[in-house]
């Protein structure tokens, strides 16, 4: 192609694989105009004109519409610039069939019906900020009106589902798990009454939660190592072999508050665990892990749970 060649419609579609029709309506649009005509009135195209269609052909392959397409040969914008624009529109739907992939498989795995698909769907489409909305919505509920210990809430509102641009689809299910979550009513409730507990107990000047909370991570592996033992050797938390597991520890709770093992002190930690025993407030937090490809902790609710009930048989 080369020289004063010309070429008909006919002989560009053989040479180019594109469809007479398609030529012409480039043609027919002025993006490809002919280069002259023939005797007859057929067009015809020289070699500019062919490597126009060839730019065409490869920009709307790329789907670069028809008015960018005129513009880009027209000079009037820059095609590295009309280039940038479409890796940012392609990184998106990159983005959109990855998170659909993700969903379809979840679907697959839980064997899920059209409902649960589609809420699945609806929930994942949310936003990075409409995911941190719908936690902080969450906090805000539980704290409204209350004072909490110094930087809890915050924590907590920090805490958020961060799900990736390609997600798992365990992080799918987890997302979609903790949004219906922190909308359950009974859940909010009884995460608000942890909070007004603890409004309280600062409201009447007693540091013993603060103090508590200040060795939590020793109390929670003293009561996964002897309760939870104890739990997975099948002990019944009402047997009296029971008694010395309980004993145990407490005294690592009163030790940890400054305060001496006796009724009073069993009453008032009985309350404070039975407030905060449930298993839901885990799963909370081991949600937001997946999601957010936290490592894995131990799970305490079981051990936990089993001190709690013990704990009660023996305060009455």
């Amino acid at each position: 192609m080369d020289g004063d060649t010309f070429y008909t419609i006919g002989e560009l579609a053989r040479r180019t694989g594109l469809p007479v029709r398609t030529i012409r309506f480039y043609s027919d649009a002025g993006l490809v105009p002919p280069s002259t005509r023939s005797g007859g009135g057929y067009r015809l195209y020289d070699v500019t004109a062919v490597a126009r269609l060839d730019l065409v052909r490869t920009l709307r392959e790329l789907d670069v519409d028809l008015p960018t397409v005129r513009r880009v040969l027209d000079h009037e914008v820059d095609l590295a610039d009309v280039a940038a624009a479409h890796v940012r529109a392609i990184d998106v739907q990159i983005d959109a069939l990855r998170l659909r992939r993700a969903v379809l498989r979840a679907v697959a795995r839980r064997r899920s019906g059209p409902r649960e698909m589609e809420l699945m769907h609806r929930l994942a489409k949310l936003s990075d900020e409409e995911r941190r909305r719908l936690i902080t919505d969450f906090v805000d509920a539980t704290f409204e009106g209350l004072e909490s210990a110094p930087g809890f809430a915050d924590r907590m509102r920090a805490a958020v589902p961060e799900l990736p641009d390609d997600p798992t689809p365990e992080q799918v299910e987890a997302w979609v798990e903790l949004a219906e979550l922190v909308q359950d009513p009974g859940f909010r409730a009884s995460v608000r009454r942890m909070a007004e507990y603890q409004h309280s107990e600062m409201a009447r000047g007693d540091d013993t939660g603060e103090a508590l909370r200040s060795h939590n991570g020793e109390l929670m592996d003293l009561v996964q190592r002897r309760a939870g033992a104890a739990r997975e050797a099948g002990l019944a938390p009402a047997s009296p072999e029971a008694a010395a597991v309980v004993d145990e520890v407490v005294a690592g709770f009163a030790a940890a508050a400054g305060r001496d093992d006796d009724p009073a002190f069993r009453a008032e930690l009985l309350e404070r665990c039975e407030i905060g025993d449930d298993p839901r407030t885990e799963r909370y937090w081991r949600l937001l892990g997946v999601i957010n490809g936290w490592p894995e902790f131990p799970e305490l609710s079981p051990a936990y749970s089993w001190f709690v009930e013990a704990l009660r048989v023996r305060v009455g």
